[in-house]
């Protein structure tokens, strides 16, 4: 996906917000909120919105002299999800249909989005998440795919979701012949989404068979870009491919053969996908 006009508002929200994480110094703000301005005008707008947040939230890091401007936010939402997961868990296993309902509190947890919103209520939203429908059509390719598929690539997204996606693929495991697990995660900080730190911290080591890799922050030189061959070439040597939030769906949108679970939380991403803001999506894409 290529940007819109409203994502460049949206990255001057999104700097300010990260300023104010590490900062109550007005005047480094406005050099901040100035510097970003510069390079929002600068940049060629035809990038896409991850290249674009990558270069306005590296002008954060570097004029702060702050690594981590979410690094507490970060540890707040996985502690709030590793408090919810034995109830969470309970329910999944209780329910009906336990592959749907966590796949319902997966796409759920993609509320938890620091760069694309300004507050979360979570509990809320798992609340009235479950409750909301998905597409009937796409989980049924999904449960399918799930019973020939022997190796999962997993792009997950932001820290304190990923309990919930931990929680997605214990279920899928009991569903399936699943005997390769890879979590990709960002090689450094960028907004609020998870790194191989928040992956320990949420003990994602306890799933079998499991391997960690990286794609770039926008920092990183050594990790692979999400639009380049290697990445590419991740997701063709995988039997099932699924990608969490709306970044990696911008970042992922052109490529076949993967699951997309997010919750629409921007009016660009809803038009997209042709549905309403805040609704949960399930889409496959293939060109089969």
């Amino acid at each position: 996906m290529k940007i819109n006009l409203d994502c460049v508002l949206c990255f001057q929200r999104q700097a300010l917000q990260a300023a104010r994480f590490v900062t109550n110094d007005e005047k480094l703000t406005a050099q901040i909120l100035r510097t970003v301005m510069k390079e929002l005008l600068d940049i060629d707008w035809h990038k896409t919105p991850p290249e674009m947040a990558h270069r306005i939230h590296k002008i954060v890091r570097n004029l702060t002299n702050k690594k981590d401007p979410y690094k507490k936010i970060k540890k707040k939402s996985n502690d709030l999800v590793l408090k919810l997961y034995p109830e969470i868990k309970r329910k999944i296993e209780a329910s009906n249909d336990p592959l749907k309902t966590a796949i319902l509190f997966s796409i759920a947890g993609n509320i938890i989005d620091y760069g694309a919103l300004e507050k979360v209520n979570l509990k809320k939203v798992l609340k009235e998440g479950i409750k909301k429908k998905i597409d009937f059509s796409n989980y049924k390719k999904f449960k399918n795919k799930l019973k020939t598929s022997k190796s999962l690539l997993f792009f997950v997204d932001n820290a304190g979701e990923i309990g919930f996606d931990k929680l997605l693929i214990e279920t899928m495991l009991k569903n399936s012949k699943l005997d390769k697990i890879r979590i990709v995660v960002k090689s450094g900080p960028i907004i609020n989404d998870a790194t191989l730190e928040d992956v320990n911290y949420m003990s994602f080591n306890s799933l079998p068979n499991i391997e960690f890799w990286t794609v770039s922050n926008g920092e990183n030189k050594t990790a692979p870009k999400r639009n380049s061959p290697i990445v590419r070439k991740w997701i063709k040597n995988h039997d099932f491919v699924i990608s969490k939030g709306q970044g990696n769906y911008e970042g992922l949108s052109e490529y076949d053969d993967i699951f997309f679970l997010l919750m629409a939380k921007c009016p660009l991403i809803a038009n997209h996908l042709h549905v309403n803001i805040n609704d949960l999506v399930l889409k496959y894409k293939t060109t089969l």
